[in-house]
């Protein structure tokens, strides 16, 4: 954990100084050169020509990323750092309070500066900071590469970008193109916070999918990069799929605000896996053959249909204190149980409207989330909701107890809030409307190409009254603030369904942990992984009571070596054996017995019909638009 409050106001104090020492100064026009041909050797070499004034002047490197949340620009990566003007070097200091902040002494007569830089990239890492680049690929985020001027907001500043690829490669973006010579691509001059929202994929193997639906006048394609030719080809079914998810996006906001949309989908084991929203494009990565698994869609499905909705609930319209002027300027996260638990809910609302999950696989993942964030979630006696959304900027990733810590729950809780926002304005109009009118409401307008709105607690509390009139101030402080021991279930049960345990083993889903071998969270309170290492261990559970906790490994089950299935079949067995379940556990090099109190069974979540109830969820949640 690291405390951010003293460099915060620091970059304050920075960039009031910057301000009155340029606030005569008109917008201004950056040229940038990204030579990426050393990209299979991890690192790239940036080169700026920057017009500036005689004086002292502050530079910044950019540190505060959209969408991920944090101040976690990848300052540590950059080298070759070096300022010239007119042939001469001119010296630079970092600041002594804020890493990404650089001071220079322009001299006189000096109207351009020239910048260099090498980034180099990294091996581990998440989102931008992650791993970008493999011997046959490349995601150029353009905050790694690039340096801007204090005082001028980002919207201020126009960059000239021009890219150097290797020999051959193909490339991707949203970003317009100015021209192409070889592989020397000139794109069209954009605002800095354009050119950060535009990322480029590029590699050796790129195929282009065409997802646009008939009679959708802007166009959309799947852009995949891959390590290898095969690991780039997508199925007719799951292009079909992708375009099915283009149109229901589109008739559930009512409105598209972007040019044309690029998913960037790079496959490959060799770069930070994750998703990252822009608003005319994605970068999300996963592993090099996905494609080729038995159902590639409960990955994509996962995964695609979020970043795209971050489109509309994200960059569209964006909470007014995750919008600073300036990269350097700390955000304030307490409304990403909406930037992202809004995302998260329709993302997979909309992942099986498009048919790339089932809707048992929906079932399995609202029935998972429902019984995690329960008897799953012991910290949320003493950690509400809304804290976990506040806390981001400090997260760290502690290996194990997220059970009693938390992590970034508003995503998952997100989802059964906004269903339980979906069947209450059912409900209190009569079934006149759902969340669909609110979405229509609030992200549409027409489409002016990308823009920002802004909004407040207050401005999206007005939006949902003029819906749905209702208490929802209350409604949404309720459970943010909450500390009961109970998940927010009350969509589940309002659309008819309801959360059962009992002991078959659900289908593979998202919100399951599919690193543990054995799931036992609702029985013994376990996770293990294949090799018996303790994935988590539940606070207050059997095994928590018998002296396990997380980090520590599994050796023996009942007298035998691990294994997975010695375990599972332990924890079955236990409502017949005679005595407690005993493990043989390591803890730092030592050996000790443990026996586990424990006689239920296995219990795993499952969703299951409210009898007498209407079918909300799959008549009305699930149904595509189009079929109805």
């Amino acid at each position: 954990m690291r405390d951010f409050s003293v460099r915060a106001s620091a970059t304050a104090v920075l960039c009031l100084a910057a301000l009155a020492t340029l606030a005569a100064q008109a917008p201004v026009t950056i040229q940038l050169t990204v030579d990426a041909r050393q990209a299979p050797m991890k690192i790239l070499h940036s080169e700026m020509v920057i017009p500036v004034r005689p004086g002292p002047l502050t530079i910044y490197y950019p540190k505060w990323i959209p969408g991920e949340h944090e101040p976690d620009g990848p300052i540590a990566n950059v080298g070759g750092l070096k300022f010239t003007a007119n042939g001469r070097t001119i010296p630079w200091r970092r600041d002594l309070l804020d890493v990404f902040t650089f001071h220079l002494d322009v001299p006189p007569g000096v109207d351009r500066l020239t910048a260099a830089l090498d980034y180099i990239e990294p091996s581990f890492g998440i989102y931008t900071a992650g791993a970008s680049a493999t011997d046959k690929l490349l995601v150029v985020s353009w905050n790694q590469n690039l340096l801007y001027l204090a005082g001028v907001p980002a919207q201020q500043q126009t960059f000239e970008a021009k890219l150097l690829l290797p020999e051959g490669w193909k490339f991707a973006t949203a970003l317009p193109v100015a021209s192409r010579s070889g592989d020397e691509i000139t794109f069209q001059p954009v605002s800095l916070n354009r050119l950060v929202d535009s990322p480029v994929q590029a590699g050796e193997y790129l195929d282009v999918y065409n997802i646009t639906p008939p009679n959708e006048p802007i166009h959309h394609e799947l852009d995949i990069a891959a390590d290898s030719a095969d690991a780039a080809r997508l199925a007719p079914e799951w292009q079909e799929k992708m375009t099915n998810l283009v149109a229901e996006a589109g008739a559930l906001f009512g409105a598209r605000h972007y040019r044309d949309y690029h998913f960037l989908f790079t496959l490959s084991d060799h770069v930070a896996h994750f998703g990252l929203e822009h608003h005319e494009s994605d970068d999300s990565r996963l592993g090099e053959r996905v494609l080729e698994m038995p159902d590639p869609g409960r990955a994509m499905g996962g995964l695609l249909p979020h970043e795209f909705v971050h489109s509309w609930n994200g960059k569209f319209r964006r909470p007014a204190d995750l919008t600073p002027p300036y990269y350097e300027e700390p955000m304030k996260t307490d409304l990403l149980w909406v930037y992202e638990g809004l995302t998260d809910y329709l993302g997979n609302v909309l992942a099986t409207r498009s048919g790339l999950w089932t809707q048992d696989q929906y079932h399995q993942y609202l029935a998972n989330i429902a019984a995690t964030l329960g008897p799953g979630r012991p910290g949320r006696t003493w950690r509400p909701l809304l804290d976990t959304a506040v806390a981001v900027p400090g997260i760290g990733f502690t290996p194990g107890w997220t059970n009693w810590l938390r992590s970034t729950d508003y995503y998952p809780e997100g989802d059964l809030i906004w269903l339980e926002v979906d069947t209450t304005i059912h409900r209190v109009t009569h079934g006149q409307k759902t969340i669909a009118d609110f979405l229509r409401s609030f992200y549409g307008g027409p489409n002016l190409g990308p823009q920002l709105k802004t909004y407040t607690f207050d401005q999206l509390v007005a939006a949902l009254n003029a819906v749905a009139p209702y208490d929802w101030a209350d409604f949404f402080h309720e459970r943010l603030d909450s500390t009961s021991p109970e998940a927010p279930l009350g969509g589940v049960e309002a659309s008819g369904w309801r959360v059962v345990y009992n002991s078959e083993r659900p289908i593979p889903a998202n919100g399951s942990n599919r690193a543990a071998a054995v799931d036992a969270t609702y029985s013994i309170g376990l996770q293990v992984a294949r090799d018996g290492r303790v994935i988590d261990s539940i606070v207050g559970s059997p095994a928590y009571k018998a002296g396990i906790s997380s980090g520590m490994r599994v050796v023996g089950v009942e007298g035998r070596p691990f294994s997975p299935e010695l375990l599972d079949d332990a924890i079955r067995n236990s409502p017949t054996a005679s005595g407690p379940i005993e493990l043989l556990v390591e803890n730092d090099d030592y050996y000790r017995h443990a026996e586990i109190d424990y006689h239920g069974g296995a219990r795993y979540p499952h969703l299951e019909r409210e009898a007498g109830q209407p079918d909300y969820l799959d008549d009305v949640v699930l149904k595509p638009i189009s079929h109805r």
